[in-house]
Formats: structure tokens, sequence, C-alpha cells
């Protein structure tokens, strides 16, 4: 478990210096503050009402961005989040208000934690904490922006082409009612898109 936590962390480590150098003092001080949590499948972390109080790294896993809906069929899903990236209701985690939409790990999925509060105080001890915040709002803004962006600029097909350029490999992973709603199409809808395709 010891080096599982050790490797875990190389990988956060190793990304965030393709970014900007992180120096010894810095990392320690950071990566000390650093939670892990392996979610099961199908597991949501953050349920709509509650105050996000952690930005997580994604070392494996795929996590959804939805909005919830007494009629599960009518769930909005406007993001995903992949193995190499920060995921948090970040919105929430600013303004510590409660949260207008969940996340849910559609796989088993390990992630790397730094809580609020521990965050101010990276914030005022290091360099690296603006860094994180910086990184962490700007993966929300993209989320948010990319879905808009094709929904307002793409057939259906070309943004289901999109997805799945993207991240070949783990699209597969990923429910097809969930990547309909991502793409605004009913599950229907996408069913004949792929078969199209095929």
């Amino acid at each position: 478990m010891i080096m599982n936590t050790i490797t875990t962390l190389e990988i956060v480590r190793s990304y965030l210096n393709q970014i900007s150098e992180i120096s010894d003092a810095d990392w320690i001080f950071f990566s000390s503050r650093l939670t892990r949590r392996d979610i099961p499948k199908k597991t949501t972390f953050l349920k709509l009402g509650a105050i996000e109080n952690h930005i997580s790294f994604i070392v494996s896993g795929i996590v959804r961005l939805y909005i919830p809906k007494s009629d599960p069929s009518k769930e909005v899903t406007f993001g995903f989040s992949f193995g190499s990236q920060f995921v948090s209701a970040y919105d929430s985690f600013l303004t510590r208000k409660p949260s207008l939409y969940e996340l849910q790990a559609l796989t088993k999925t390990t992630i790397l934690s730094i809580s609020y509060a521990d965050l101010q105080e990276v914030y005022k001890t290091t360099k690296i904490g603006n860094l994180i915040g910086r990184l962490t709002a700007e993966r929300l803004f993209l989320i948010k922006s990319k879905r808009e962006q094709t929904l307002l600029h793409y057939t259906a097909e070309e943004r289901y082409l999109n997805l799945f350029k993207d991240r070949p490999a783990v699209i597969k992973e990923i429910p097809l009612k969930y990547i309909s709603s991502y793409i605004g199409v009913t599950p229907q809808a996408l069913s004949r898109i792929r078969k199209r395709i095929t």
C-alpha cells in the first residue's frame, strides 16, 4: 500500500512538473496534505446540495459530472473527467455554497484529494497552491465551454465522433445513456448514429 501511494503521488508530481517545475520543499508540503480515495464503480461521491470540500486529481478511472433529476432518464450529463485530470465542483468549492450538480465514479476510480482547509495552508506556504487552483478552474471551464461549443457548432454525429476521437479506449467504459445525454440526443438517436458509423 505504501509503494502504491508513492507511485500515485509521483503521477501527480510528474503531471504538475510538465506545467511548472515544483521545488522539493513545496512538493513535500503539498503532498503531505493529499488523501488517497478509492471509489467503487457507480458511486456518487459528491451529492447535489453538498458543499464541495475537495479538489481531486484522478489517478485512474472516469468521473461523470451531471445534474440529477427525479426521473433518472432526464439527468443531464455535462462532462467527463479522466485519469491525469483534476476534478471538483469547483464553483461550490470556491464559494462554499451547495453544489448544483453531482460527481460520480463511472468506473473504479482512484483519486488524490486535498481539502479546502489544507489548500488554504498550501496557498499561504507554497507556490504550488496557485497552480492547483488554476488548473482546476481551467478544467471546469473547459468542460462547460466544450459542451456548449459542441452543441452550438456540431451535429450530434460530429459530437459523438469528437468524443470518441478524444478518448477511444475509455469511451467504451461509459454507458450509452450518459453519452447520449452529453451530446444532447436521445439514446435511440445515438443508437442510430452508431449504426450509421459502423
